[in-house]
């Protein structure tokens, strides 16, 4: 990989979230306070998988900028959290959701035996945004039927994919 295409992935996962959360933050100190932000990482911001090096500095950086943003603006009423999928049947996974044979290698290391699915994502992020996760701030939720319990993504169905 090019220095280029590395600072590419950077700019926009870790900087693209930053400006957002810089806009995010003024415009809830404007009105007086409080509000939300959610950050999306991925497990691999704790588990690394080859190959992924960027995108995994990119998320594991994310994660860090979210913890310290909740920690800066908790006095302000402003929560920042992150939700960290494991793998979900979404169009970017079809090279392993569309074949049974990739499909079975990989929900066989997730515990739960099977993969996410967007929905239950999207419940993840609803909650964190609701009132009723008004006590809640600098965390990362993982959602991945347990797969960084036990993952090691050195295995055949995620070398190169």
């Amino acid at each position: 990989m090019t220095a280029d295409a590395y600072d590419r992935v950077l700019a926009v996962n870790l900087r693209g979230a930053f400006l957002c959360a810089r806009e995010a933050v003024g415009h809830f100190l404007d009105r007086g306070g409080g509000g939300v932000i959610l950050n999306n990482t991925s497990v691999h911001e704790t588990v690394p998988k080859p190959q992924y090096a960027p995108y995994a500095a990119s998320k594991a950086g994310l994660e860090a900028l979210g913890r310290t943003l909740a920690l800066e603006y908790a006095g302000e009423g402003i929560r920042v959290n992150t939700v960290a999928p494991g793998a979900i049947r979404t169009p970017l996974n079809r090279e392993w959701a569309d074949d049974p044979e990739k499909k079975a290698l990989v929900e066989g290391h997730i515990p739960m035996g099977r993969a996410g699915e967007p929905e239950e994502i999207a419940a993840v992020f609803a909650f964190l945004a609701s009132d009723e996760a008004a006590y809640i701030t600098g965390q990362t939720l993982y959602v991945d039927g347990g797969l960084t319990l036990c993952a090691d993504f050195r295995t055949p169905w995620s070398s190169g994919s």
